[in-house]
């Protein structure tokens, strides 16, 4: 493997070795072996946090799962988040016939083998998430969403050379670049915020000399910021949620329910109108959301009916509703789980797992039912200018 995978910085008589990896690249598995015998550290540092590395050691405690405990904590969206970009990173691997995360299991192996202190340097992925969703914006997470919805409807395949071309600096930078055009908010937390974060964490690893083995993207980052200090417990806080949308989520409903209200006073029949078709917009959309997920009828019926009240609260949403009546209907059992990392290398297995196809009721009626609420909100504005 061609040296330029390899960084190595001093930094106060410290020896720090970067080795850039590409996380289904098998070649780089064999680097991290390679390297880390070769140069018998003091301490090994990989990009894991304790859950994702309890996950890679022990495996994903699936059947432990509590399914209404993710619909009531609202992690519907996130969880099937990560199921499509798991699958997405599963599908590659599967294709150059190796586990997601080699090079990780290799350092851990590695670390052991010579008696290296081993240094879990990623920040917790939960924090990552949940920066990353507050920091984008409504557009920002519709955008985000529709690329993960993508990425489970694609076949793409790559190379393994083009794999390892991924590696090289300029091919980074320009991925990068091209990163930063699409998603710029996004860039931050995944990308810059953890840049800084590892290198702190690998700047303060015990011993002389220190081998990180870390996925490609951050070598750049982390060889700017490990000249600098960086402030751990700034970069673990959860951010402040934005007052802005929930001003809207209540102004909107509150505008709807006085211009029907008034429009009832003006006009009775046009009130009427106003309600029916606030209600056929908002219940149509998302149970067509639900019917798109293949959910149950009375869960196709309870997006239905929930969704013109929930548009209203902003506290609740159709989604969740649905997918609690899917659940009860049809609740997951320890097979669907067992099976969750397996089915959702296809598209197919989805639709056919009932763990993420009650994550895509939740989702698609919530999506439904929000287009129901532009869409409905706008008839009855116009309704209302009608019968001034």
């Amino acid at each position: 493997m061609p040296e330029q995978n390899i960084t190595r910085i001093d930094i106060g008589g410290k020896e720090i070795i970067l080795i850039g990896t590409a996380h289904v690249s098998k070649q780089s598995a064999e680097q991290v072996k390679r390297v880390i015998e070769a140069e018998q550290p003091d301490a090994v540092c990989i990009e894991l946090d304790e859950q994702r590395y309890q996950s890679i050691t022990e495996g994903s405690k699936w059947a432990e799962t509590d399914i209404f405990k993710v619909i009531k904590e609202r992690k519907a969206t996130l969880l099937l988040m990560n199921l499509a970009i798991s699958s997405f990173q599963k599908r590659m691997a599967k294709q150059f016939g190796i586990n997601a995360g080699q090079e990780m299991i290799q350092g851990i192996k590695s670390a052991k083998n010579v008696n290296a202190d081993l240094v879990l340097a990623d920040r917790n992925i939960q924090i990552t998430f949940s920066r990353i969703w507050r920091g984008v914006g409504f557009f920002g997470k519709a955008k985000l969403l529709l690329q993960v919805i993508y990425s489970i409807f694609s076949n793409e395949s790559i190379s393994e050379q083009d794999l390892e071309k991924m590696k090289s600096q300029d091919m980074l930078d320009a991925m990068l670049n091209d990163f930063t055009e699409n998603f710029p908010r996004l860039k931050v937390p995944l990308i810059d915020e953890r840049d800084q974060y590892l290198s702190q964490k690998i700047k303060e690893a015990p011993g002389n000399k220190v081998v990180a083995v870390l996925g490609a993207a951050h070598v750049p980052g982390i060889k700017k910021e490990i000249h600098r200090e960086h402030n751990l417990e700034r970069l673990t806080e959860q951010p402040p949620k934005s007052k802005l949308p929930k001003l809207i989520g209540w102004t909107i409903p509150v505008l709807i329910i006085a211009l029907i209200a008034y429009t009832f006073y003006a006009n009775p029949s046009a009130g009427a109108q106003q309600t029916i078709s606030w209600v056929l917009w908002n219940g149509s959309f998302s149970a067509l959301g639900t019917a798109l997920a293949l959910g149950h009828p009375l869960a196709i019926l309870t997006a239905f009916v929930a969704a013109p009240i929930t548009s209203l609260n902003p506290l609740i949403a159709a989604g969740w509703f649905a997918g609690i009546v899917q659940a009860m209907i049809r609740k997951p059992n320890v097979g669907d789980f067992e099976t969750l990392s397996e089915d959702v290398l296809h598209v197919k297995g989805f639709w056919n797992n009932k763990v993420t196809r009650i994550l895509l009721i939740i989702v698609l009626a919530n999506i439904g039912s929000t287009l129901g609420t532009v869409i409905g909100g706008a008839d009855v504005i116009r309704l209302f200018i009608e019968n001034l």
